[in-house]
């Protein structure tokens, strides 16, 4: 199943030779691992090196260690839930810039907005209304109601992701919005003016979905993300100051 590790890299060479195993199917979800005294004949390496090359696997969730009797590694299912973390502590460590965070959900979203236009059923579309009716509600009531504005906000952002019905869109955009309030925070002042202006881009957004209107969907998501993320950028630049 497995060659002898290369010995220039041999902890990282046994990670991914079964990862790949794992990735291209050769090895299943459920399957167990050859014992631990087989893999380190194969891979012809030391118990510690091999220990700490499965460690590492089960980190990236793609094996489970079963201790006991009738133990041992077995390969996991794709946990998406892992996957997001690990996007979710890039923004969190602050290795993602603002600038390059508008850039990405211009684009992104843009093209999630025009899928959701081609793709929305009438249950997706009185769900959007229903969200910014919520949406509407808190807008109209200030800054007091900023938090669970943009939790509305969010919902509707999320909600067109579902629409788009790619679970690439779905998982990205899921962890940059549990994530953007940081931004949010740091960066956007909003009192009842930002409020409903945020409220009205939404409005148009969503009725461009529900006329089937692909391109016009698209420019309004950009436009939206793109003021709102040049008013973050110049509360920035302020506070520098």
């Amino acid at each position: 199943m497995f060659r002898a590790a290369k010995q220039s890299r041999i902890f990282q060479d046994i990670v991914d030779q079964i990862q790949e195993a794992i990735l291209d199917g050769s090895i299943k979800s459920g399957d167990m691992l050859p014992a631990e005294r087989e893999l380190k004949e194969m891979f012809q390496t030391s118990r510690g090196t091999l220990r700490e090359a499965l460690r590492v696997l089960e980190q990236k969730g793609l094996i489970e260690i079963k201790l006991g009797v009738g133990g041992g590694a077995m390969i996991k299912t794709a946990n998406t839930e892992q996957i997001g973390e690990s996007l979710d502590i890039l923004i969190r460590s602050q290795k993602v810039s603002l600038s390059h965070l508008c850039e990405f959900r211009e684009e992104v979203e843009g093209d999630v907005v025009a899928l959701a236009a081609e793709r929305a059923t009438a249950v997706d579309i009185n769900r959007l209304k229903e969200l910014l009716k919520e949406a509407k509600k808190h807008a109209e009531k200030g800054g007091s109601h900023r938090d669970p504005f943009l939790e509305a906000d969010k919902k509707i952002h999320l909600a067109l992701a579902q629409i788009s019905r790619n679970p690439i869109y779905i998982l990205i955009l899921k962890m940059v919005h549990n994530n953007i309030h940081r931004y949010y925070d740091s960066f956007l002042p909003l009192e009842k003016r930002e409020l409903m202006e945020n409220y009205e881009d939404l409005r148009g957004i969503v009725a461009a979905v529900e006329k089937r209107d692909k391109a016009k969907s698209k420019s309004l998501a950009q436009s939206h993300i793109r003021r709102f993320g040049d008013y973050m950028e110049i509360q920035k630049e302020q506070a520098k100051e």
